[in-house]
């Protein structure tokens, strides 16, 4: 009978195909056996369509003859029922005869009962044996979760590494956390969609590991990924990990807002880039101004009349810029000296400014050790039986989180103090700067600077209304202001 040699390892650890063959060849040498084919497997007996499996079973179907499968062991051949399914049959129809070495166990059309259940029970232990490695392999991935460690590949950003320890460990990727934390800054200013972002951040250099250029898709999935500023989610479930943040989740949460509220806006950001794409506002009905434009360079605004209570009225984007430029101008011709005294002036509102930072530092440390409070009395609830279990997670899942902004709000509270002098001083200089960097830059970033400075920003026939966002209406009365700031 010719015989096919079957070895098979899912993992470099266990016993190399080269030993399974050469113990067969040795049982084959005894038996009245031609060896026919060998095959010498390495894939996984429980996942996937184990195609090299498939092509010994074609192999048997297609032979005139008898064929007689040998290998090592059951588990070697096999790890569940669904492939007993398709052997006995082969079996039954006197196609295959199946040499199991170590069980010293042969199956054949004419087997009886007692050796087929000695073949059932061998593959039931081995699929007991994939059962129980898989439930412990859950067990170590829950373990590691609960301890704050990623199981997995790192996401883009970060790397993984081996510690002082030789332990597995992930850090922020010198070459790509920047990028991250760029990506959920551009988002955040609602002026960039995930295409517009990745259209951006490829400009700027940002590649996949691989050395292709960012999908939108994964700039999505990126903006999704609570990892970034501390939180993992594994199987829907939210672990805080140990890893270092690249962003706070007070922008994560800001993204967040920005991306569920996308899809209400009436306009896209689609075609052509307009400066005023999105920005102005009807101050008749309220409605949307849309960019057209004409002979191929002139721009110009007029009303979408979704509610059809106006009349089509043009304006060019000319004349819309004429007092956005006034603004700019007024900025830029701050005196150094004004933008020192507002400095100084800061510096000498040191004491309220302290006073202001320590009161609300209290309150919130007082808030956090009020809900630590909640906590334990919430346990002595539960321990007299006076809520669920569930009632229990529940409420303890909301004091941890808010327990968690807190700590947000305190080190963001720290940082503004720290950046006290040094961002009202920095704020002043990029103001008078700001006509340069406007008349410098593409239409889509000028938008974005025009959001960060306007304020219900209006068409009322052909004149744009306005006013300023806060501090910028300070800086342009600073810059009116002839005689400089008094007491």
């Amino acid at each position: 009978m010719k015989a096919i040699i079957l070895a098979r390892v899912s993992d470099k650890k266990q016993d190399s195909n080269e030993a399974q063959v050469s113990r067969i060849a040795e049982y084959i040498k005894n038996r009245n056996l031609v060896i026919w084919k060998t095959y010498e497997i390495e894939e996984s007996s429980t996942r996937g369509d184990r195609e090299k499996f498939q092509e010994v079973i074609k192999d048997i179907t297609k032979s005139k003859e008898p064929i007689a499968l040998i290998v090592d062991t059951v588990d070697r051949l096999q790890r569940s029922f669904k492939d007993s399914v398709v052997l006995d049959e082969l079996r039954k129809q006197g196609k295959l005869e199946i040499h199991f070495y170590r069980e010293n166990l042969i199956v054949n059309q004419n087997s009886n009962s007692a050796d087929l259940i000695r073949w059932d029970m061998g593959v039931m232990f081995a699929r007991s044996y994939v059962l129980q490695l898989s439930d412990n392999v859950k067990r170590k991935v829950e373990q590691k979760l609960r301890n704050g460690e990623w199981p997995g590949k790192a996401p883009i950003g970060y790397v993984n590494i081996g510690n002082e320890k030789n332990n597995k460990d992930i850090i922020p990727d010198p070459a790509t956390s920047h990028f991250i934390a760029k990506i959920f800054e551009l988002y955040s200013t609602r002026n960039y969609s995930f295409k517009m972002v990745r259209e951006k951040i490829s400009k700027d250099g940002l590649k996949t590991k691989d050395g292709k250029i960012i999908a939108a898709s994964m700039i999505e999935h990126i903006i999704k990924n609570p990892f970034y500023y501390g939180e993992m989610i594994s199987k829907g479930k939210l672990y805080p990990h140990k890893y270092q943040p690249i962003i706070t989740k007070i922008l994560f949460d800001k993204c967040k807002q920005v991306r569920e509220s996308w899809h209400k806006k009436p306009y896209k950001y689609a075609g052509k880039p307009y400066i005023f794409r999105g920005v102005l506002t009807c101050s008749k009905c309220g409605c949307k101004y849309s960019p057209e434009t004409a002979k191929g360079k002139y721009v110009y605004y007029s009303c979408t009349n979704g509610k059809h209570i106006c009349s089509k009225t043009y304006v060019s984007e000319t004349d819309l810029l004429k007092p956005i430029y006034g603004v700019l101008r007024a900025m830029k011709a701050i005196p150094q000296d004004k933008i020192d005294a507002v400095v100084n002036g800061l510096k000498k509102s040191h004491d309220n400014k302290n006073l202001y930072h320590e009161r609300i530092i209290k309150e919130l440390r007082s808030e956090y050790d009020t809900l630590q409070t909640k906590t334990s009395r919430a346990l002595d609830v539960l321990l007299d039986n006076s809520i669920t279990k569930d009632e229990y997670d529940r409420k303890i899942t909301e004091i941890k989180e808010r327990q968690y902004e807190i700590n947000l709000l305190i080190e963001e509270h720290t940082k503004a103090d720290e950046n006290y002098y040094l961002t009202a001083s920095t704020i002043l200089n990029i103001a008078k700067g700001a006509l340069d960097l406007f008349e410098s830059s593409e239409p889509n970033e000028k938008r974005a600077l025009l959001n960060y400075l306007l304020q219900n920003p209006e068409v009322n026939g052909k004149k744009l209304t306005f006013s300023l966002r806060s501090p910028f209406n300070y800086i342009v009365d600073l810059a009116n202001q002839p005689i400089g700031l008094r007491w």
